[in-house]
């Protein structure tokens, strides 16, 4: 009798969670820490680029050295970062994450455009095959970014809307940051440096206007 009461008991409480939303908010929460788990991947795969990256570069044009600076302080400045899983409930670390990689990618686009300088950097094989790699990447980081998104904007709302919103707060299950910047599209396209083509010769100044003529 008392393990039929003990079936029943759990098979109601079974019935009570799944229909207020829990089963829902465990299985959205795994997807956002999957997803995390990739994204992270990924800028990872970008930080480990920079070195060779800059030694390449430095090779060629050791005069950049405030570019070639930023890129290595923006490096360190990602790697400082403890990005744990716990990072993702955490909306200010994970503000302070986002914007050190975005410094770290703006940093990396400055570093390839000085590139264009260089016409024996831009022919070296290595640094091609780096700039390859990079670009390969941050379509990685693009793509990983949009799942997580996607995946956050589903979790946010289960959590706010009813009945679920009561059984997240029963749980403490709260909202999770997101990336949020203004231009989300125009940060997604990676850095890109067209070698095939020269820089274009800048256009000629005017011709100075003639004198009006004396009377």
């Amino acid at each position: 009798m008392r393990k039929l009461l003990g079936i029943l008991i759990a098979s109601l409480a079974a019935a009570l969670l799944s229909g207020c939303g829990y089963n829902d908010l465990q299985r959205q929460d795994e997807q956002i820490k999957s997803a995390w788990s990739e994204v992270l991947n990924q800028y990872q795969r970008r930080a480990d680029l920079v070195p060779n990256l800059v030694n390449t570069v430095k090779g060629y044009a050791a005069q950049e050295e405030r570019v070639l600076t930023e890129v290595t302080q923006a490096r360190a400045s990602v790697g400082s970062i403890q990005a744990t899983p716990e990072l993702i409930n955490d909306p200010q670390a994970f503000a302070k994450f986002q914007a050190a990689q975005s410094q770290l990618q703006s940093a990396l686009s400055r570093l390839l455009l000085v590139a264009e300088n260089y016409p024996q950097l831009k022919s070296d094989q290595n640094f091609r095959d780096l700039q390859s790699q990079l670009e390969g990447t941050e379509n990685r980081i693009a793509v990983a970014r949009n799942r997580y998104i996607k995946a956050v904007q589903e979790f946010n709302t289960t959590v706010r809307s009813f009945p679920t919103n009561l059984t997240a707060m029963l749980f403490k299950m709260d909202i999770k940051p997101n990336f949020s910047v203004e231009n989300e599209k125009a940060l997604s396209v990676p850095p890109s440096v067209d070698f095939s083509k020269p820089a274009p010769a800048p256009a000629p100044a005017p011709a100075p206007a003639p004198a009006p003529a004396k009377k």
